[in-house]
């Protein structure tokens, strides 16, 4: 057997999906220099952090925090591109294990209860064939000791990519995109609102303006990137 994982690796060896050169043997998906240039924000362990400030006023978070700083053409919008149009499902595990250690150091994320990704549209689903949050978020619940649930926050209206679209447009795209099947099932509970990116706020102020139909709930928020 370990002959032909040998043969297998000679033959196909696995690339970096950023750099493109090839693995070690024990690199997976991204190598490690290209790990250690990759622009990490520090949130975890920093109260009133800008992703926070981004949401005063706006909606109560208890805390936010973000992996990486998200800049255009950077080596992180690539990656992310990869995890959700190229099939690359496998690096949500990657950053959720990655996120996972920096929350699991920090005294600011405790005792959450629930992991509620923003949802993708069944039809969006359906072409994709995952969610991009999926395994991010059931790795995050595993190693924070929470729950992973995405079939109470779901969303009724499919809406083209975000991408493209102005800052107004943003806002406009994502009002009233978004239902809570149930509000009473996190009641009394702490929520990590999770998400890849946050741009303007926009869809996550959203989600969480559902979400806070129930009662007496806290809400955190944990994403992949930040837009700077």
């Amino acid at each position: 057997m370990q002959l032909f994982k040998d043969l297998f690796y000679l033959f196909f060896p696995e690339i970096c999906l950023n750099c493109k050169l090839q693995l070690r043997r024990n690199e997976s998906f991204i190598c490690t220099i290209c790990r250690h240039d990759f622009p990490k924000t520090n949130f975890s362990n920093t109260p009133d952090n800008i992703l926070e400030k981004k949401f005063y006023g706006r909606i109560p978070i208890k805390s936010g925090t973000s992996l990486f700083f998200y800049h255009t053409n950077g080596k992180v919008q690539q990656i992310i591109h990869q995890l959700k149009y190229k099939n690359q499902e496998e690096v949500g595990t990657l950053f959720g294990n990655w996120l996972a250690s920096e929350m699991q150091e920090s005294n600011r994320f405790k005792n959450i209860d629930y992991i509620v990704p923003v949802p993708l549209h069944p039809n969006k689903r359906k072409k994709r064939g995952y969610n991009q949050l999926t395994k991010f978020g059931h790795v995050l619940a595993d190693q924070l000791n929470a729950i992973f649930i995405e079939n109470k926050l779901i969303k009724i209206k499919s809406t083209e990519t975000q991408t493209k679209k102005s800052l107004i447009e943003r806002w406009r795209n994502v009002d009233e995109l978004f239902e809570l099947s149930d509000i009473t099932f996190f009641e009394n509970k702490h929520l990590l609102l999770i998400d890849d990116v946050i741009t303007t706020g926009a869809t996550i102020e959203t989600c969480a303006n559902q979400l806070l139909k129930t009662k007496n709930i806290k809400i955190s928020i944990a994403v992949m990137a930040y837009t700077e």
